[in-house]
């Protein structure tokens, strides 16, 4: 095996292995939870945060994110400037890939009228958010 073919299968495992453990996914969250929450001692703020998802990973409970309700509910207004009380499904479903949420349910209450609620959008944010902080695998 010459070494551009090494190379590459070697791109290719790596490759593999930050998907299959979701490793660049973990590192955004940590990086920004670090930006957002901006802690004295970093290392071991990143340290707790760990020790969350590995608790939250075998317990089910809910995992360390950045977003809470009053989030949640400042994105919906900039959506909805008219306070009209819905967003389309096009506005809810990129504030959710904004977000970072991947898995988005398609079918959300409010979906045929092409209306989604505040609670709707939030119901399935913090789910997805929770999904996205449960996901790391080997923590």
């Amino acid at each position: 095996m010459d070494a551009e073919m090494m190379a590459t299968q070697r791109e290719q495992d790596t490759a593999e292995y930050l998907e299959k453990h979701k490793i660049i996914e973990l590192m955004d969250n940590m990086t920004s939870m670090l930006f957002f929450y901006r802690p004295e001692k970093p290392r071991e703020f990143l340290i707790e945060q760990l020790k969350r998802l590995q608790i939250s990973k075998r317990s089910g409970m809910k995992g360390p994110n950045l977003f809470d309700d009053s989030n949640l509910n400042a994105v919906f207004g900039i959506l909805d400037p008219t306070n009209q009380n819905y967003i389309t499904f096009a506005q809810y479903k990129q504030a959710l890939l904004t977000l970072g949420i991947k898995d988005i349910n398609e079918c959300p209450e409010g979906v045929g009228e092409d209306r989604i609620s505040n609670k709707t959008f939030k119901t399935e944010a913090m789910q997805g958010l929770q999904r996205c902080s449960t996901t790391y695998e080997h923590l």
